[in-house]
């Protein structure tokens, strides 16, 4: 397939055009009962007395009777063996002790973060209040190649490795630049650790089913998906949403028709092949056909746009009722023009 590359560049907008449409006036939901236990399993883990390893271990089965299993086997990935599980956690303790004083440096006090989460949960159960929200956060210490956060049966775990500032040195080893590249690690900083957990909550209660639908149904999946994210974070910038940088977004804005022209001129709308559509929804580094400054997963933003048209022509819709709405109805009725 032939790709026309837009003659008219990419122009790095400076200002913030914040939404380039005012903000809906926000639910009241500060009377949502919202309690959240705070566990810091890292601080537990790292206290253990490398002497007396198996005791150790042994206090955190009954602090942690079930977080633990999901964190050797799962996230530490030790062989089922008791004389292995003590080897890979002495070796992971010995390890990552320097990762550790970093966390307990960064993250002396968490309690911003869980008020945020609490914050965005209240926001989401007003929206869906038939889920049922995790009552724990966990944080913990994991392989810097492994999540940042992740939705388990013991509650909401949070990776603490994951958010040391995209300069921490450990992330710019060149075998972690193999895993993460720059454009991942960019946001490896605490502000993404709200927005990552409700794409979590958000998961689990809307699994993704894009495989096998055209582009234009993809794009809108993930703006229905970015419509209730903006939804549950309202005092989260944009950027941190979308994983852009501010740049990036503000092009975005500053290119909306060229982008919409772009996906029409190349015939890409009802494109189904995977490997045509991967580069537009997709996370990378950027979309070269697009200009050098144009960021990768470009097909949120156009998505989103698209989402919200559709919505400020059904404002009666809930964030429930649009997930539930097929995206094909949503493109025929939104009737997008950038």
């Amino acid at each position: 397939m032939v790709r026309l590359m837009l003659r008219t560049g990419w122009i790095a907008v400076v200002i913030f055009l914040a939404a380039c449409s005012p903000k809906k006036k926000l639910p009241d939901v500060s009377n949502i009962s919202m309690p959240l236990t705070l566990q810091r399993f890292d601080r537990d883990f790292f206290a253990m007395d490398t002497m007396h390893v198996s005791h150790g271990l042994d206090n955190l089965q009954k602090k942690y009777p079930v977080f633990i299993k999901d964190y050797l086997y799962n996230i530490l990935a030790a062989y089922p063996q008791p004389d292995s599980v003590l080897k890979d956690v002495l070796l992971f303790r010995r390890t990552y002790a320097p990762i550790d004083s970093a966390v307990q440096q960064q993250f002396s006090n968490v309690k911003k973060y869980t008020e945020q989460i609490a914050t965005a949960f209240r926001y989401f159960h007003y929206y869906f209040p038939k889920y049922n929200l995790p009552h724990s956060i966990i944080t913990y210490i994991g392989p810097i190649e492994g999540i940042g956060s992740a939705l388990t049966s013991s509650g909401l775990a949070i990776g603490l490795q994951a958010y040391l500032g995209h300069q921490f040195p450990a992330y710019h080893t060149q075998y972690i630049r193999e895993v993460y590249p720059d454009y991942e690690t960019r946001r490896f900083e605490p502000e993404y650790i709200t927005v990552n957990c409700m794409r979590n909550i958000l998961s689990d209660y809307y699994p993704e089913k894009k495989a096998g639908m055209p582009l234009i149904e993809q794009i809108i999946e993930s703006g229905k998906r970015m419509y209730v994210l903006d939804a549950c974070l309202p005092n989260v910038a944009d950027s941190i949403k979308t994983g852009y940088t501010q740049t990036q977004l503000s092009g975005c804005y500053a290119h909306e028709k060229n982008i919409w022209s772009f996906f029409i001129q190349n015939n890409l709308l009802y494109e189904t092949e995977p490997t045509q559509i991967a580069p537009y929804v997709n996370d990378g580094p950027g979309t070269p056909e697009l200009g050098p400054a144009a960021p990768g997963n470009i097909g949120l933003f156009t998505g989103w746009q698209i989402v919200k048209q559709w919505m400020k022509k059904h404002p009666g819709t809930s964030p429930e009722q649009l997930l539930e709405t097929p995206s094909k109805q949503i493109f025929d009725e939104a009737k997008y023009q950038p």
